[in-house]
């Protein structure tokens, strides 16, 4: 989805403040529905889907740093501009991760997409104008002119990753790399790494014991880059 999909209208984009109270935003243009404005057309930066009734969820990207306060955003127009019954839930994608450094461990949320937001959303002019001029926003990911729903595959697996219980360890360290165990009997020894297995957590590291290379296997968290 993500490899595939074109950002549509992001060329010439010329960077807005992120205003977290859409009140303090400068004057735009309503919905279609809004009481003083039922005739004007949407703003001509790139044509929204039909509206279709069904509740799917939608990629959008913006500037990578600020998807938080671009999620706020949107949540502060769905309440303004009445849009909850078309706009149901702003996600950015995250999961934990354990990092070690200077031998201490700890775990940081990591965004799992860069510069992308989910939005589940029933797509029509309204909902997609609300989305779409928030500030900050770049465009919709989609195929061709229209943005592109992800499918149902496609969630299950960002919910599922997102969902999983035990945090991933962040490997700083590359085979033929310099690292320091930082525990077991082979603790503050210096080794290169020869093999790392993502799969098993696990990573070989050749030390030198009694004159000669010694193979051992450890595990992700025992080792940090020198």
């Amino acid at each position: 989805m993500f490899e595939d999909a074109e950002l549509q209208d992001d060329t010439d984009y010329d960077p807005e403040p992120i205003y977290l109270d859409d009140n303090e935003a400068p004057a735009r243009r309503k919905p279609a529905h809004a009481d003083d404005d039922t005739s004007s057309p949407l703003l001509d930066l790139e044509q929204p889907a039909k509206a279709g009734g069904e509740r799917m969820w939608y990629v959008i990207h913006c500037y990578s740093g600020y998807e938080n306060k671009v999620r706020h955003a949107i949540e502060q127009r769905i309440e303004t501009m009445g849009m909850r019954d078309k706009i149901f839930d702003v996600i950015v994608p995250t999961e934990e991760e354990i990092e070690v450094k200077e031998g201490k461990r700890r775990t940081v949320e990591r965004r799992v997409f860069p510069g992308y937001i989910l939005v589940e959303m029933i797509m029509d002019e309204d909902s997609w104008y609300v989305v779409r001029n928030t500030p900050g926003v770049t465009g919709f990911v989609g195929m061709g002119t229209e943005p592109t729903p992800l499918r149902p595959e496609e969630v299950k697996a960002i919910m599922d990753r997102m969902a999983e219980d035990a945090p991933k360890v962040k490997v700083t360290y590359k085979v033929g790399q310099k690292v320091r165990i930082i525990d077991g009997p082979f603790n503050d020894f210096i080794g290169t790494v020869a093999a790392i297995d993502p799969d098993k957590s696990k990573v070989r590291v050749m030390v030198n014991f009694f004159g000669r290379d010694t193979p051992v296997e450890l595990d992700f968290l025992e080792v940090e880059k020198v």
